[in-house]
Formats: structure tokens, C-alpha cells, sequence
């Protein structure tokens, strides 16, 4: 029995290309991209925050993006209020031990999200069940539920009061459009908000 032998340049390449063909649609999510800023823009202009979260890699992408906001991005500006869910480790250990995984983010938007707060959760699939209740919990309080997800959106489409879904079924494409996304955010609250001062 033969086994192909691995090339990397042609691995290397054949990545590429997957990438390219998930960027190469990526102008159709611009109507919902902006939406996004005029929703982070408004919960922030009324004292709101924004929190972020997500599992494994998302849960990175998630970290990341609030750390662009809380310190800054490009220009040198204020702390945009912001919060990833994902950080705390005493949290994320007692409350699975003591309850259960799947209520994790949705205790933590229920103890720290308010009227105006906008909750952004990260799943490539839509169907991470910690992160559909704590959008739900997000409703539920009053604030804005958004979700950068992918595939065809899977249960989280139909809780997030906005869903941005990247139509893609391989993981690592659908985190490196939804960091694409998060950085544009940063990118054009930077510009807005110097256009403001």
C-alpha cells in the first residue's frame, strides 16, 4: 500500500485557496457588518459594554478583540468597555463543577449584562449550547444578542437579535473571516470615534 507523501508547498497552497474562496464572499456580510457598528457604536455612546464569548478558539478570538477595545487598536484613544467571559478561570471551573458547562456564559450575562450591553458570541457551528443560552439570557435582559457564526448558522440564527454567518463549513476559515470582522469593528469605531473629537 502506497502512501502520498506530504508537500507542504502544495498544502500550503491548497490552505490558501480555501481562504481566498471564504474572503471572496466576504463583501456580502457588509450590510450586517455595519449593522454591527451602529449597534456597538450605540451601546457604547449610552455607557454600555461589550461583552464577548466563545469556546476554544473562539474563546481566543474572543480575549483578542476585547483586549482591541479595552487598550486600542490604531489610534491612540479612550477604553472602549469591554469584557471577555473567557478569562476567568476561577468562573469558568466552579461553575461547570458546580452547575454545568452549558449555563457557564449564561450565568455570567445574567450577573453582568444590562439594558443597552451588547453580548457577542463567537461559535463556528451556531450550535454551542453555552453560548445559545447566554445570547438567550442576553434577550432576556434586555440587551443585544449578536452572533459571528458559520456554516448555515445552525439554532444560534434564530436567538441572536443579529447573526452574522459566514458561509463556510471548514473552522479555521470561519474564525479568519470572524477576526476579520472584529478587527474592521475596531478599525471603523477608531475612525468614528476620531471623527467625533
Amino acid at each position: 500500500m502506497s502512501q502520498e507523501t506530504f508537500k507542504p508547498a502544495e498544502s500550503f497552497q491548497a490552505a490558501l485557496d480555501r481562504h481566498h474562496a471564504t474572503f471572496a464572499r466576504m463583501r456580502d456580510y457588509l450590510p450586517q457588518a455595519e449593522q454591527l457598528l451602529v449597534l456597538t457604536r450605540e451601546c457604547l455612546a449610552s455607557g454600555g459594554k461589550v461583552l464577548w464569548l466563545g469556546n476554544g478558539g473562539s474563546a481566543a478570538d474572543c480575549q483578542h478583540l476585547a483586549a482591541e477595545f479595552m487598550v486600542r487598536y490604531k489610534r491612540e484613544r479612550g477604553p472602549l468597555s469591554s469584557i471577555a467571559l473567557t478569562t476567568d478561570t476561577s468562573i469558568l471551573t466552579a461553575h461547570p463543577n458546580d452547575y454545568a458547562f452549558e449555563t457557564v456564559f449564561e450565568r455570567q450575562v445574567r450577573g453582568l449584562a444590562r439594558p443597552g450591553d451588547l453580548v457577542i458570541g463567537l461559535t463556528t457551528s451556531g450550535q454551542s449550547e453555552n453560548v445559545n443560552l447566554a445570547l438567550a439570557a442576553a434577550n432576556d435582559v434586555g440587551a443585544t444578542s449578536v452572533a459571528l457564526t458559520g456554516r448555515d448558522g445552525g439554532k444560534v440564527k434564530d436567538i441572536a437579535r443579529l447573526s452574522i454567518i459566514i458561509a463556510c463549513d471548514e473552522t479555521a476559515r470561519i474564525q479568519e473571516a470572524h477576526m476579520f470582522i472584529g478587527h474592521w469593528l475596531c478599525e471603523a469605531l477608531d475612525a468614528a470615534l476620531a471623527q467625533e473629537a
